[in-house]
């Protein structure tokens, strides 16, 4: 790489290296933010644009571009004071870098960004407004456009996560029309259901890896996207150890150091009184910036917007990588801790028995503020993890690679749950208290690659995937004879129930469960005339074992082993530039179960729930403008004793439904994310026949999502937000006698970017739940999650 003066002249010879660059083309940019106007520059021109999107973020365009321009005269006008230059690849990629500090030498010779726009080369580029990224990491299939595969999905920027102050994974993915949150059912874990189905936080990839990420909440500070995937995933994830996600998948990456050095610090205020910090550094450095170093530590304490709850959260995490010419390293370190005093839990309903006065009615939610927590109780929740990854270019057409990592769990508490059984609020409060260590060991490893049929082309993928994870824990509970009284409304203090005695050795646990998945996979998708029809066909032989202690006794109380084969099935067909259609026919895999007790077959094993679905979709993409339209169909079987005493896998679980996403910037300065879900989760071949055709436990009908960010006209830096959530009424029992009312919550918000000094400065602000709505948010997994209170979020970030 070599300087070469500054000249106009020297400039057009250079891009005339490209015969495309060379002929003047017709323009009709208007004047506008300057992320916006490059991307019309860059559809209009019919040039490949990279560039870092924090090199703009926040930057006024030049002038308005209207007539006939060379590609570098009508560069050079729109980067004019920007600070920013522009460099020719060997192929016609045209990207975007700092000037040199001296002003008057331009660097020819192009750094290698393999075709992203933001800066990481193993990312797939953002949309149109930055909020969604244009493709996401498809498991086995690795990382695709969103055109190309026959899955919906969706994929959430840092951008988006620093517009919402997202703290945890709950809070970016408020902002996705088919998922909901809900609680677990002890403690504060993170559970979310996606197209009516759990996915527990245990289950979250981690850079397409399982086990291990903090296993309850899940904080945002080391990450720099959220992937979603819709719908069955065995085949493209493998089995996640805690059996979850039949409906979806999630998968976290994480931040890695960028061309342009971060020096980031973010002081934040959220009512009543948290205060926390966090400082985000990173570099790269070495020939070519082969060297990256990433480097997050975040701290955060204080009351909630929930009288009395306290919280104390930490963070430092470490991303490493290597990028030469064949060869690409990674690793990550991280070490998470939370604390909480006195959580508002879940509430449990008492139905039943002489004492229940609650006659199919779900008591009104109390205020949103109110905490029926109890003094005694916390919960504390430690993790340990890293991980690393490798990437060898076999050839320029094949990749091999390999990642692995581990996870140390540390988990205490110790748990007040309310069991209302009056309508006024009565209940009977109880105690748990659980020691849980858990360790986790995940592999995977695996070859994709092209190659050419005649006319036909094919990407290969190899995988092999597998998962050890041991769990020690301990349990002491108090019985429903010894609950101490009390009310969810007034929310006075009860004294600690006593225990019954401990189940295990509550301060060295010993081991309860064993998780041995393991799996390999191969896939091909054929691509005809042209790549215009995409036919994607795939199998993975998967092993699913269990093994599981009484925490009592120490005896063996089950050991599983099972084999199973899953297909997926996939086509896409790109009928124009901007609108394909596709379809797939995927499976989702769970441990079988084990007749209990009371069955005539009591220890039978079954083998793995094989859940299947069907989905038939179209995707749009107009540059600015794009969404996905989906209708799926999921059947989940599920165990039932029958008449005669015998347990068998005949019941079933239907989740139909339709799904509509949005998302981009269709007009200059307004960003929209938004869409809606309506699903119908039909029981069917239950006990007796009893609840066949009831909805099930906690899935509403209908959920949509409005979410806007908008740039104030003729105030530049300031941007206002909002975000509504529309969720409808659910199920609290598999009979339908209990329900919850449907609920609406109006978030509001604005950012304003300057400069101080020569430095960027952002401000945020936040006001979540704006009518300080009183509403119960979900009853998944068969109990109540109240919705939070109306919380104000303020931020201040300096680049510095």
């Amino acid at each position: 790489m070599r300087s070469i003066p500054f000249i106009p002249t020297l400039i057009a010879l250079s891009i005339g290296l490209v015969a495309a660059q060379v002929q003047a083309v017709e323009l009709d940019i208007p004047a506008q933010p300057l992320d916006s106007a490059l991307t019309d520059f860059a559809e209009q021109a019919g040039i490949r644009l990279l560039y870092d999107a924090s090199l703009t973020r926040g930057m006024s365009g030049g002038s308005a571009l209207k007539g006939d321009y060379s590609v570098s005269d009508g560069l050079q006008r729109l980067l004019q004071g920007s600070g920013l230059t522009f460099s020719i690849g060997s192929d016609g990629t045209v990207t975007l870098i700092p000037a040199p500090a001296s002003g008057d030498v331009l660097e020819l010779g192009a750094i290698d960004v393999s075709g992203q726009l933001d800066g990481r080369a193993d990312l797939p580029s953002h949309y149109a407004g930055g909020q969604v990224a244009r493709g996401a990491n498809i498991g086995v299939l690795g990382n695709q456009d969103m055109q190309d595969v026959p899955f919906a999905f969706s994929s959430y920027t840092s951008e988006l996560i620093e517009t919402r102050q997202a703290q945890t994974l709950a809070d970016v993915l408020a902002s996705d029309p088919g998922v909901r949150q809900s609680y677990g059912f002890g403690n504060f874990s993170q559970v979310f259901v996606v197209r009516g189905f759990q996915l527990y936080s245990d289950d979250i990839a981690f850079n397409g890896l399982y086990g291990i990420l903090p296993r309850q909440i899940i904080s945002t500070e080391s990450v720099e996207r959220v992937e979603v995937f819709k719908g069955a995933n065995a085949f493209l994830n493998g089995v996640a150890p805690g059996g979850s996600g039949v409906g979806g998948a999630i998968n976290v990456v994480s931040k890695r150091a960028e061309d342009t050095p971060t020096r980031r610090f973010t002081l934040d205020y959220a009512s009543d009184s948290r205060v926390g910090g966090h400082l985000d550094l990173g570099q790269r450095f070495g020939e070519d910036n082969r060297f990256g170093v990433r480097l997050n530590l975040a701290q955060r304490e204080g009351e909630t917007g929930i009288d009395d709850e306290h919280s104390r959260f930490g963070l430092a995490s470490l991303a490493l990588d290597y990028r030469g010419e064949r060869l690409r390293l990674a690793a990550d370190i991280g070490y998470q801790k939370q604390r909480v005093n006195e959580g508002r839990s879940v509430v449990y309903l008492t139905t039943t028995g002489s004492t229940s006065t609650l006659n199919g009615k779900v008591p009104d939610a109390p205020d949103s503020k109110h905490n029926y927590a109890q003094p005694w109780s916390w919960s504390q929740l430690e993790d340990t993890y890293g991980m690393f990854s490798a990437e060898y270019d076999l050839s320029p057409s094949w990749t091999a690679y390999v990642s692995g990592g581990g996870k140390y769990t540390r988990e205490n508490g110790v748990y007040a749950s309310n069991y209302v059984y009056g309508a006024d609020g009565a209940a009977r409060i109880g105690r748990l208290y659980s020691p849980l260590d858990q360790e986790t060991l995940s592999l995977a490893t695996g070859l994709r690659g092209e190659l050419q049929s005649g006319s036909v082309s094919h990407r290969v993928n190899l995988a092999a995937n597998g998962i050890w994870q041991e769990k020690r824990n301990a349990f002491e509970s108090t019985s429903a004879a010894n609950r101490e009284e009390g009310n969810l409304y007034d929310g006075s203090p009860v004294s600690e129930p006593s225990a019954s005695t401990p189940s295990g050795d509550l301060h060295d646990p010993d081991t309860t469960g064993k998780v041995q998945n393991k799996s390999l996979a191969v896939s091909d998708t054929l691509g005809f005339f042209d790549d215009r029809v995409l036919l994607t066909l795939g199998v993975r032989r998967q092993t699913i074992g269990a093994d599981a202690w009484s925490a009592a006794s120490g005896a063996r109380t089950s050991n599983y082993q099972e084999s199973i084969t899953t297909p997926a099935y996939g086509l896409v067909f790109k009928a124009t530039d901007y609108l394909s259609f596709y379809a797939n026919r995927i499976e989702a895999l769970q441990q079988g179960p084990t007749a209990p007790n009371s069955a005539k077959n009591s220890g039978t094993m079954f083998a793995p729930y094989r859940s299947k679905q069907t989905e038939a979709g179209v995707k749009l993409d107009w540059g600015r403008f794009g969404g996905n339209l989906s209708l799926f169909r999921i059947e989940q079987p599920q165990g039932v004793t029958d008449g005669n005493g015998y347990y068998a896998v005949d019941a079933e679980q239907r989740n139909r439904g339709v799904e509509l996403s949005l998302f981009g910037e269709p007009l200059t300065g307004l960003r929209l994310l938004g869409g809606a879900t309506w699903t119908q989760a039909e029981l069917r071949g239950t006990a007796g026949g009893s609840n066949d055709g009831n909805q099930a436990v906690g899935v509403p009908e209908f959920q949509f999502n409005v979410g806007a960010d908008w740039d104030v006209p003729g105030a530049p830096g300031l941007s206002l937000n909002g975000l509504l959530l529309r969720t409808g009424g659910q199920f609290v029992d598999s009979a339908n006698d209990y329900s919850i009312p449907a609920w609406t919550r109006v978030d509001l918000g604005a950012r304003y970017k300057t400069r101080l000094d020569e430095h960027t400065v952002t401000f945020n602000a936040l006001l979540e739940n704006v009518a300080d709505k009183n509403y119960w948010a979900s009853a998944n997994g068969g109990y109540l999650t109240q919705g939070a209170p109306r919380t104000f979020k303020l931020s201040a970030t300096l680049d510095f």
